[in-house]
């Protein structure tokens, strides 16, 4: 593996309302903890993480965990530009972060232009539907989830259930996307960085063999 710390640098944003469990989902995927209790987010906070999506390949992940009360928005938003993953998280124990998803992400989409971001949706607190606390059902988050163009993942900070895999599954898809050319590096856009040489990309995108991808995907805001 190349002595460098990372081949790939990826800018995910993290969005939802407030107190949904965006800032629980990465401490439990970048430190493996859980806090019954944490601060709410104000304005930005940056979890970095690295993972190896192929052979040699490692790449540096920041997070950038964003306040979702609307008062920090005017702050929140000037990060989104600069994002080449999305999450965004409800609270399958409240109705209303559900039903504010679509408006996350018409949000994003409108300030990202010319720039796409690919998104994936998590259903956060998937510890208490066994105490028949959801009020958000699988079927119709995986329906929004279809009509938005992205996969969806029941998960929960408390347990770990499912963290790993949604992180993983959103970073290996824009791994695919840059790869496939879905994902362009551009000059003055910070959403991708690259260690690699060019030559290797190349040779590297020339052997590709994309799997399988979520069904129904658009992968951006198209």
């Amino acid at each position: 593996m190349d002595l460098t710390l990372w081949q790939y640098q990826f800018r995910i944003i993290m969005l939802g309302d407030s107190t949904v469990g965006k800032s629980s989902l990465l401490r439990r995927y970048t430190e493996d903890s859980f806090l019954e209790s944490i601060n709410q987010t104000v304005g930005v906070d940056f979890y970095v993480h690295f993972l190896e999506v192929e052979p040699g390949v490692r790449v540096k992940l920041q997070f950038w965990d964003t306040a979702g009360q609307e008062r920090f928005r005017s702050v929140t938003r000037s990060y989104y530009r600069n994002s080449v993953g999305g999450m965004l998280v409800f609270d399958m124990t409240n109705r209303a972060s559900f039903d504010h998803i679509r408006e996350w992400h018409a949000e994003v989409c409108e300030w990202l232009q010319p720039h796409k971001v690919l998104f994936i949706l998590v259903g956060q607190k998937s510890d208490r539907d066994a105490h028949s606390e959801r009020v958000v059902s699988r079927e119709e988050a995986e329906k929004l989830a279809g009509q938005l163009g992205m996969a969806y993942v029941e998960a929960s900070a408390k347990t770990g259930q499912n963290v790993r895999e949604a992180f993983e599954l959103l970073t290996r898809w824009v791994y695919q996307g840059l790869l496939t050319g879905e994902v362009a590096l551009q000059e003055g856009w910070d959403g991708v960085r690259c260690a690699l040489p060019q030559t290797l990309r190349l040779q590297r995108a020339s052997i590709y063999q994309p799997c399988t991808a979520p069904q129904n995907s658009k992968k951006c805001c198209d």
